[in-house]
C-alpha cells in the first residue's frame, strides 16, 4: 500500500488548512454560497435533502485497517453511525454537520485520506479491480499504475474545472472487474507482439443519461508514455469539451460528435508536443511498484487439511465458500468478499460497528488490508484456507456472510430519495421489496449471475443502464415509477441494457421483477444458461409480453 511521504502530508494538511477557514468564512457570510459552491465540491461536499454530504476519496479501493477504524469513529462521532460504499470504491457520509467537516477532514488527514476531488468538474478517484494483485487472471498488478495516476491528478492545474468530471478505470486482468469500458478514460495492461506489457486505452465511455460505451483510441500504449498520453487527452477535452450544456459536457459526447478518427488526430497531434516532458522512468514505476509488494505468504498454507473437512461437514459454510470467496494466485490462500448486502440493510452501507470489527479481522486474517468492490461490497484479499472458517463465522455474526456475491440480491443500489436531492425516486426501498420477494436463498441460487442495478435517477451512479437487470426511478407528476432495461454489462461483453417497455409504477416494480425472473427460468436452455445470456438469445420480447400483459 502506497505511504504518504512528507510532501503527500503536508499537501493534505494544508488543504484542510485552507477549507477549515473558508467554511468557517462561508458560515459567517464573508463568502457567497456560488462562490462557496465551488470550493465545497472540490472538497467533497455535497448539500443533499437532509444534510450535507461528504464524499471520501478511496483511492483504488485500497484502505488498511487504521483507515476502517477511523471510518469507524467518523460515523460514530460525527454521523449517524454507518457510511456508505459506492460504486467508485469511495466512501460517502450522509449526515456531518457543514461547521464540523473541516474536522472530519482533519481526522481523516491523520491517517492519510481526504476528499480532495471527489466532486466537482476534476479528475476523479481512480479505480481499478478488487482483486488486483491477487487474482489469477491478472497480467500485472494495476495499483501501481493507479498511484502513478492518483499522484498526477491530484491538484493538476489545468485539470481543476474541466467541463465536466472525469473518470479513469485501470485494470490488469482477463475479466474486467473495474467497468473500464465505461470511464471517460479506461486502461487495460496487455501485451503487444513482442511481448512488452502495456496498456490498451478506451476513451469516451459512461453512463448517466447517455450510456455509451468507450472506443479503443490506442490499441497498444508503452507504460512510459501513460501520463503524457493521458494530459494529451485531457488537453483536447478542455479545449474541445462543450460547456455550454451540462447534459452534453462530458468527453463521450465529444468522441460521438466528433468522431473517434478526429479525437484520436487531436490526440496524437497535442501527444507530440508533450511526450518527452512527461515521460515515465522505469526507477519511478519500480519505485511505486516496490510499495506494492505482495505479503509474506505462509509457505505451508495449502497442506491444511481443516479446510476441505469443514466444506464437507457444514453445508451452509460450504455454500458461502463458493458463492463469496475467490480463486488466489498464491496456493492456500483465497479472495473473501464481505456482503454488505444483508436481506435487512440498505446496500452499501456498513455500520461503525461492522467497520471496526472487519478491521480486526484484516489484522488477524489478512495482513491488515481490506478492498472495496465496483459493487459496493468489501473484500479480505489474503486470507488462508485454514483461517475460512473462523472468518465466515465471524463475519455471520456480523450480518456480512450473506453468500449473494454476483447473484439477484447484490444489488448495486444508490441513495435515492432516501437522501439525494438529485433523486426522481426511492431505491433502497425498491431493494427491500425485491430482497423480500427473493426470500429463499436457494431461488436466489438458482437463478445464477444475476446483476440488478436500482438508481433514484438518470444520473447513473448505481449503473443502471449496464445491469442485466436496470431498475431507473422517473417523476411522472410527482408520483414515482420505474423504467426498466435489460441485459446490460459492465464487463468484457460490455452492452447498455434495451427498454422493456413503458415505465411501472411503484406498486408495479417488484412484480414485475418476479415476472422478470419466471420468464427467464421458462425460457433459459437449462439451469447452466445465465440471464444475460438468455436475454441476449431469445431477446426482450418474451419478457416484455409478459410484463405488459399483467399489467
Amino acid at each position: 500500500m502506497y505511504q504518504y511521504n512528507d510532501k503527500d502530508q503536508t499537501l493534505i494538511d494544508e488543504r484542510v488548512i485552507q477549507f477549515r477557514d473558508q467554511t468557517e468564512r462561508f458560515l459567517k457570510g464573508e463568502i457567497a454560497e456560488d462562490k462557496y459552491r465551488a470550493l465545497r465540491l472540490m472538497n467533497g461536499v455535497y448539500i443533499q435533502t437532509h444534510a450535507p454530504l461528504l464524499r471520501v476519496a478511496g483511492p483504488y479501493g485500497l484502505l488498511s485497517s487504521k483507515q476502517l477504524r477511523k471510518l469507524a469513529s467518523i460515523a460514530r462521532d460525527y454521523d449517524k453511525g454507518f457510511c456508505h460504499f459506492t460504486t467508485r470504491q469511495n466512501i460517502q457520509f450522509n449526515w456531518p454537520a457543514l461547521e464540523r467537516v473541516p474536522d472530519i477532514l482533519e481526522e481523516l488527514a491523520s491517517v492519510q485520506m481526504h476528499a480532495i476531488q471527489t466532486s466537482g468538474n476534476c479528475l476523479r478517484n481512480t479505480t481499478t479491480d478488487q482483486l488486483a494483485g491477487v487474482a489469477v487472471d491478472e497480467l500485472e498488478d494495476p495499483r501501481p499504475y493507479c498511484e502513478i495516476i492518483r499522484q498526477w491528478t491530484i491538484f493538476h492545474p489545468e485539470f481543476a474545472y474541466l467541463p465536466r468530471k472525469f473518470k479513469i478505470a485501470v485494470s490488469g486482468s482477463e475479466q474486467d472487474r473495474a467497468a473500464i469500458r465505461f470511464h471517460d478514460i479506461g486502461l487495460q495492461l496487455v501485451k503487444n507482439d513482442q511481448g512488452e506489457t502495456g496498456f490498451q486505452v478506451f476513451v469516451g465511455g459512461g453512463l448517466g443519461r447517455t450510456p455509451i460505451i468507450g472506443q479503443v483510441i490506442r490499441p497498444f500504449l508503452e507504460k512510459k508514455h501513460l501520463l503524457s498520453y493521458l494530459e494529451a487527452i485531457l488537453r483536447v477535452y478542455n479545449l474541445y469539451g462543450r460547456r455550454d450544456n451540462k447534459y452534453k459536457a462530458r468527453i463521450k459526447i465529444l468522441v460521438r460528435e466528433a468522431g473517434l478518427a478526429e479525437v484520436r488526430q487531436k490526440v496524437e497531434a497535442e501527444w507530440a508536443l508533450i511526450q518527452d516532458k512527461l515521460e515515465l522512468s522505469a526507477e519511478r514505476i519500480s519505485d511505486i511498484q516496490a510499495q506494492f509488494t505482495p505479503p509474506e505468504y505462509q509457505a505451508n498454507a495449502a497442506q491444511d487439511t481443516s479446510h476441505a473437512e469443514n466444506i464437507a461437514t457444514n453445508t451452509d459454510f460450504a455454500t458461502w465458500i463458493k458463492h463469496n470467496t475467490a480463486e488466489h494466485k498464491t496456493d492456500g490462500y483465497r479472495a473473501v468478499y464481505i456482503s454488505l448486502k444483508a436481506p435487512d440493510s440498505p446496500p452499501g452501507d456498513c455500520t461503525h460497528t461492522q467497520l471496526d470489527a472487519i478491521a480486526d479481522m484484516a489484522d488477524q486474517y489478512s495482513f491488515g488490508m481490506i478492498r472495496s468492490t465496483h459493487r459496493q461490497n468489501l473484500v479480505l484479499a489474503d486470507v488462508k484456507q485454514a483461517d475460512l472458517f473462523a472468518v465466515w463465522q465471524k463475519l455471520d455474526t456480523l450480518k456480512c456472510a450473506t453468500p449473494n456475491i454476483g447473484k439477484a440480491t447484490d444489488m448495486i443500489c444508490c441513495p435515492g430519495l432516501d437522501y439525494c436531492g438529485l433523486a426522481n425516486a426511492g431505491s433502497i426501498g425498491v431493494a427491500q421489496e425485491i430482497n423480500d420477494m427473493l426470500d429463499s436463498i436457494d431461488y436466489v441460487h438458482d437463478l445464477g449471475d444475476l446483476k440488478i442495478n436500482i438508481s433514484g435517477c438518470m444520473n447513473g451512479c448505481a449503473h443502471q443502464s449496464v445491469g442485466h437487470i436496470g431498475i431507473l426511478g422517473v417523476d411522472k407528476k410527482g408520483v414515482e415509477w420505474y423504467q426498466v432495461t435489460l441485459g446490460g454489462s459492465s464487463e468484457n461483453d460490455a452492452a447498455i441494457g434495451d427498454r422493456l417497455g413503458p415505465a411501472v409504477s411503484k406498486e408495479d416494480i417488484t412484480p414485475t421483477i418476479k415476472i422478470l425472473l419466471d420468464v427467464y427460468i421458462e425460457q433459459r436452455l437449462n439451469e447452466e444458461e445465465s440471464f444475460l445470456a438468455t436475454v441476449r438469445r431469445v431477446g426482450v420480447a418474451p419478457f416484455k409480453e409478459k410484463t405488459y400483459a399483467t399489467h
